[in-house]
């Protein structure tokens, strides 16, 4: 038999299935994105920031692959997908790391966080709540990031200026954005059994809406920011339990792009 074919039950030959090399997690990629759009907010423009956006998107399934390797039953599947985001990573990557040398302060900060999702892997609970609130704080702390990307500054010392009111509202929204989505979704798939998602998805949105605005507020920017929170808090009742899940995250990627349209205008 030729090499990738298998015989099946009655004696029919199928073609073996490849190892995946994309992480099964899809509404994922819009919250790598959603720091991204929120980041370019605030930051100037630099021609850096395009490589540090595809070695941060190359990152997540990097870093899947080589959790996969190291805890999963048979790693050798997970082969394959190291080998393909691995270039993918490090070759717009290391330009970055060269050119801003206190990323590496931030890489050692990620890979922190990056050992506690292994934990959690090697449990086998990969998608517990607390493991998906680490990958919203992870998102978080790419704003700030990416805009000190932007400035000047070359050497070993990162850029805390930027750390300044707009930045923290921009950071304070991304949380709420990111943690309500996880709870909302978990409430309709994974966790729809279970009332107390539904009504921690409820509770979440409500107070969310009202602590951007308070945010907002104290710093000095427009309090309508919050509508977009409210907009989005409201799928969390209109939406059924009964939707696809690729029905629910269209309408999820729908709310970050309301979101942040909005806090762009509130800029």
């Amino acid at each position: 038999m030729r090499n990738g074919d298998r015989h099946a039950a009655g004696g029919v030959v199928r073609p073996q299935r490849r190892d995946r090399i994309v992480p099964d997690q899809h509404g994922a990629w819009a919250f790598l994105v959603l720091p991204i759009v929120l980041a370019l907010v605030r930051a100037d423009w630099s021609w850096l920031l395009v490589p540090a956006a595809v070695s941060w998107v190359a990152a997540y399934p990097f870093s899947w692959a080589l959790t996969g390797r190291l805890t999963a039953r048979r790693p050798e599947r997970f082969d394959r997908a190291l080998w393909v985001w691995l270039p993918v990573l490090l070759v717009p990557g290391i330009p970055v790391l060269l050119a801003r040398p206190w990323l590496m302060w931030v890489v050692l900060v990620y890979g922190a966080l990056w050992v506690v999702n292994l934990r959690y892997a090697s449990r086998r609970r990969e998608r517990s709540l607390v493991n998906d609130v680490l990958l919203v704080v992870e998102c978080c702390l790419l704003i700030p990031v990416l805009v000190g990307i932007a400035e000047p500054s070359n050497g070993w010392r990162p850029p805390l200026d930027v750390l300044d009111g707009q930045m923290v509202l921009l950071m304070v929204a991304c949380f709420a954005t990111l943690t309500g989505s996880v709870l909302h979704v978990k409430s309709l798939i994974r966790e729809r059994n279970d009332a107390r998602y539904a009504r921690a998805a409820r509770e979440f949105a409500v107070v969310a809406a009202v602590v951007v605005g308070l945010v907002a507020l104290g710093l000095g920017r427009p309090a309508w920011a919050a509508l977009a929170f409210l907009v989005f808090a409201t799928r969390c009742w209109w939406v059924p339990r009964t939707w696809r899940p690729a029905r629910v995250g269209l309408v999820e990627m729908a709310g970050f792009v309301l979101v942040a349209v909005s806090l762009a205008f509130a800029s």
